[in-house]
C-alpha cells in the first residue's frame, strides 16, 4: 500500500481557498477540502483538527500579501487600500478576516503599522482607538457593500425609479454613475478628514 503524501500548510490553505472562491464560505467542510485536495476526509484530519483551523489558515494565507512595509506617502490611504485589494481578490473570506482578526499575525501585523501611522500623526490613547477602529470598520463595510449592493446594482435602480422619495431617487441616479473605487475613495477621504488625517 503506498504512504500517503504530505501536505503542506500552504497546499491546505490553497485548497481551501479555493474551495471558498468557488463554492462561498457556505461551501467550506472537511470533505470539500480533502476532495480539492484528492484525500480522504479522514486522512485530512492527520493535518488539521477541524474547519475552524482551515479557516485561520484562509485568512493567514489571504491576508499575508498585504505588504505591511510603511508607505512614504499617503500612508493610512495606502494601508486601507493594501488591506481591500487583498480582501477584494476574495471576498468571500470577509467575515472570516473578522473573525480572525484578533490572532491574526498578518491582520496584526497589518494593524501595528497603522496604529504607529496614527502614533505618528499626533493620535494618542482612546482617540486612536476610535481612529483604528473607525478605520477597520470603513474597510470591512466598504468591502461587504460592494460585494453585496454595489451602487451599480439592482436596489439603487429601484431606488432611482420610484417617486414616494424623491431625494432618494435622485441619489440613487447620481449613485448609478460611480464605480466601486470612486465610491471608496470618496468614503476614506470624508472619514480621514474627520479623524483630522487628510494630509497623513
Amino acid at each position: 500500500m503506498p504512504r500517503p503524501r504530505s501536505l503542506t500548510t500552504d497546499q491546505l490553505a490553497d485548497a481551501a481557498l479555493a474551495v471558498i472562491d468557488r463554492d462561498g464560505l457556505a461551501g467550506l467542510t472537511m470533505r470539500a477540502v480533502a476532495k480539492e485536495l484528492g484525500v480522504s476526509t479522514m486522512g485530512l484530519y492527520r493535518y488539521v483538527n477541524d474547519r475552524e483551523e482551515l479557516e485561520h489558515l484562509v485568512v493567514e494565507r489571504v491576508l499575508a500579501a498585504v505588504d505591511t512595509t510603511r508607505p512614504e506617502t499617503d500612508p493610512i490611504v495606502t494601508m486601507v487600500q493594501r488591506m481591500r485589494a487583498a480582501i477584494r481578490a476574495h471576498p468571500e473570506v470577509m467575515p472570516l478576516t473578522a473573525t480572525y482578526r484578533h490572532n491574526s499575525p498578518s491582520v496584526l501585523r497589518w494593524s501595528e503599522t497603522v496604529l504607529e501611522i496614527l502614533a505618528g500623526a499626533g493620535i494618542d490613547g482612546r482617540s486612536r482607538v476610535v481612529a483604528m477602529r473607525a478605520l477597520l470598520g470603513y474597510v470591512i463595510g466598504a468591502i461587504q457593500l460592494d460585494q453585496r449592493g454595489p451602487l451599480t446594482g439592482a436596489g439603487t435602480i429601484a431606488i432611482a425609479a420610484q417617486d414616494e422619495f424623491p431625494r432618494m431617487a435622485e441619489t440613487a441616479r447620481y449613485a448609478r454613475e460611480i464605480g466601486p473605487d470612486e465610491e471608496f475613495a470618496g468614503g476614506l477621504a470624508v472619514l480621514l478628514r474627520g479623524l483630522g488625517l487628510s494630509d497623513s
